[in-house]
């Protein structure tokens, strides 16, 4: 897949085949994606805990809030659609710069293409509790966890349409239960000079 189609086809999935599981060499590549990820100062103060094992990944599930644009009942990944595999995304408070969600979404970006090329889908969640993710991963307080990318193959399509900055850019589910993620064209959100 060349860099444009693996851009357009890395979307957020939230129906993954819990039958597949992602294999040891692949997660291996995913997170090797890591030491390429720019960052600010070169301060690397992100940290990662990458979740194997299936009781500790059904346990982060279940403490994880999804697709804030649909109804929980629809959004939600049920049994046999949820991920087989997340990363949590640690910040270490002391060293953090300014430029705080840059370089978390840098990072992010690399491992979510670097699973795409490998048609693996993922989704970001924002909607955790540090508390919570602390006691189920158990690290040390100098971090928090922010943010987890939930991993697996995607069950569904997801499908960007083209719209104007007039419509509405909630996402949404079509007739099949695939996704539908408006975009803006990019003459109307880009000034060229």
């Amino acid at each position: 897949m060349n860099l444009q189609n693996l851009l357009e086809w890395r979307r957020s999935y939230r129906k993954f085949d819990e039958t597949r599981l992602i294999s040891k060499n692949d997660i291996d590549e995913i997170l090797n994606s890591i030491k390429f990820a720019s960052c600010a100062n070169n301060r690397q103060y992100l940290r990662f805990i990458s979740v194997e094992n299936k009781d500790k990944v059904l346990e982060i599930f279940d403490n994880t809030k999804w697709a804030a644009s649909l109804p929980n009942n629809i959004g939600r990944p049920k049994e046999g659609e949820r991920p087989v595999y997340f990363i949590a995304i640690l910040s270490d408070e002391a060293k953090k710069l300014r430029f705080n969600g840059i370089d978390e979404g840098l990072v992010i970006s690399n491992l979510t293409l670097t699973a795409a090329e490998k048609g693996i889908g993922s989704c970001i969640i924002g909607s955790v509790n540090d508390k919570k993710m602390r006691e189920i991963l158990n690290y040390d307080d100098n971090y928090s966890c922010e943010v987890v990318i939930a991993f697996g193959y995607p069950k569904v399509k997801s499908t960007i349409k083209k719209i104007n900055l007039e419509e509405d850019q909630s996402y949404y589910l079509d007739e099949d239960g695939n996704y539908i993620v408006p975009k803006y064209k990019k003459d109307d959100i880009v000034r060229r000079i």
